[in-house]
This record gives C-alpha cells, structure tokens and sequence, in this order.
C-alpha cells in the first residue's frame, strides 16, 4: 500500500525538523512557506517544493499546518488563493498550530462544507521534541480520522492523546502553555534569588534534579538563564505571550479564574515589551537584573493584577 501523501505548510522552527522527520520515515512530503528560503533544508532531504497553496493541495492526501498563531491559520485557509478553496474531497487538514479554540472550530466547519476534515493537532516538546520524534499531542476532532493518521503521526510523537471534538485538541494546549509559561517565570525568579543570595545558580538544576521542582523546561532553559546564554533560540518570548493572552481569553469566556496566568501574561509582556519579543524565554531573568526602578514596575505590575 502506498504511503500517504503530506502537505507541510509552515517552515518555523518546529515545522521544518517535522517534515524531515517525516521524509526520514518515507513519506513523500510537498512543502510551502510564505519565505521560500526557508525550505531549503527539506529540499535538500528529498521535500517537493510548491510555489502555492493550490500546487500542494492538487496531490496531496493531507496537509498539515504548523504556523504562528491564529491569523496565519486564518490567513492561509481563508484566503483568496488560500487552503479553503484548494481542497479536495477527503483531504484531511491537520493543524499543529497553537490557535483560539473558537477560531478552529469555525476553520473546521468550512473545511466540512468542502467534505474534508480538520484536526487541530498542537504539540508541545519544542525544537528538541520536534527533532527527536517526541513531541506530545493533544488532538481534537473525529475520532476515526484521527485514528487514521495515527501511524503518520508516529514520526513526529512519543504520544497522540484525543482530548475531544475539535478545538479541545487547543483548550489541551492552552493548559499545557499556561503551566509552561508560569514554570519559566518563576524560574528566572528562583535564578535570579540564587543569585543575589550568593549561591551558584549553575548549579540549581543539577541540584533539584529527580525532585518536585525538577521538570524539562528547568533543564533545558536553567542552564542557559545561569550562563546567559540566550542564542540560538529555541522558543519565542512571543509565542508565550500569545499563548498567555488566549488563555485570559478562554478563562473570561468560560467564566474561570485564572490569576497566575493573568499576572504572567503582564510580566511577559513587559519583558517583550524591552525588545525581547523575538528572544527566548531563557532571557526572562534579565527582567530581575534590571535596576530598581524596574523592579518597582514589577512590583506595581503585580499589585494591579491583584486590584
């Protein structure tokens, strides 16, 4: 039997390890990104390069999406010479995009109206995770359309989990990024502390290793916060924010509380806000080596989310 056909749309820093590991394992895979140059390195590893949206979609059995947030995937779908108006009957729309739950509900029912499906399929693991094949799903939609591109998705996952119909796939994600973001906060607090109190951050994740306090993010980006060693990036400062802002958004439409995330979208946004928008998040301590007069901002900025 062959090999099902891939359309990969968004070559960022987690599109492009997906699609060569998706080539890895055999499937042929056609490629489109808005910058083109960055298509190069699936090209070299055997990727089709389509020079639009209608060329993908014209021999392609699904097409996948990893883009930035949710008006490129509106973007991309609704546009003139967009997805919407390419696809063919039974195509199946996977969507790794991190995006409002609300948004990919109404993407998913115009994909309907074509007779093609959509699963929005946000990951999270990072560049390592994409590079490795151990990213962690949180899927939404069809049950059997999912269970149908389970072995497609084996590739890229140590794990597809199905939350519900479609857009819990994103409510899934928007968990996920809040503990994240809060994590890596906290985390550049706890650096900087070890710090001004004399003790060697360096040594801090080493140190809680296997404990409580231990996790990923605390191994990947401790390090580099104690050695200031902000490139190359692996994540963005925006993508958090992003995520933060649709988290406060889901929480006023559902009625929820959620002042932690409410506190670290602010904080977040601060530190974007002193040009670290497109850095990593391991530059977050930098918001507590900043003078005092900074430091009274912080210390405002959390009094108001209290108020």
């Amino acid at each position: 039997m062959a090999l099902a056909r891939i359309g990969f749309i968004g070559m960022g820093l987690m599109g492009i390890p997906m699609s060569c590991r998706l080539l890895a394992a055999g499937y042929p895979v056609t490629v489109w990104n808005r910058n083109p140059i960055k298509t190069v390195l699936p090209a070299a590893q055997g990727a089709s390069i389509a020079t639009s949206i209608a060329q993908l979609c014209a021999d392609v059995d699904m097409i996948m999406l990893c883009v930035s947030d949710t008006s490129a995937v509106e973007e991309i779908v609704l546009a003139e010479a967009g997805l919407l108006n390419s696809l063919k009957a039974g195509q199946i729309v996977i969507d790794f995009s991190s995006i409002e739950p609300e948004a990919t509900r109404r993407l998913a029912k115009e994909v309907a109206l074509k007779s093609a499906h959509w699963l929005d399929t946000p990951v999270s693991g990072g560049v390592a995770g994409a590079e490795q094949g151990t990213l962690a799903v949180m899927a939404g939609g069809d049950e059997s359309v999912l269970d149908s591109v389970r072995p497609i998705l084996a590739p890229l996952s140590q794990r597809v989990t199905r939350m519900g119909d479609v857009g819990a796939g994103q409510v899934a994600k928007i968990c996920n990024q809040m503990i994240v973001s809060c994590n890596v906060l906290v985390m550049a607090e706890v650096m900087a502390l070890a710090e001004k109190s004399g003790v060697d951050s360096n040594q801090l994740p080493q140190a809680l290793s296997g404990g409580f306090a231990d996790s990923i993010p605390l191994q990947l980006t401790g390090p580099r916060m104690a050695q200031r060693d902000y490139q190359p990036v692996k994540w963005h400062v925006k993508t958090l924010l992003k995520d933060l802002d649709m988290a406060n958004g889901l929480a006023k439409d559902s009625l929820s509380a959620i002042p932690m995330a409410g506190l670290g979208a602010e904080l977040m946004r601060q530190h974007a806000g002193k040009g670290f928008n497109d850095s990593d998040p391991c530059t977050l301590i930098e918001l507590y080596q900043s003078k005092a007069s900074d430091e009274s901002k912080l210390s405002d900025a959390c009094k108001e989310n209290k108020a």
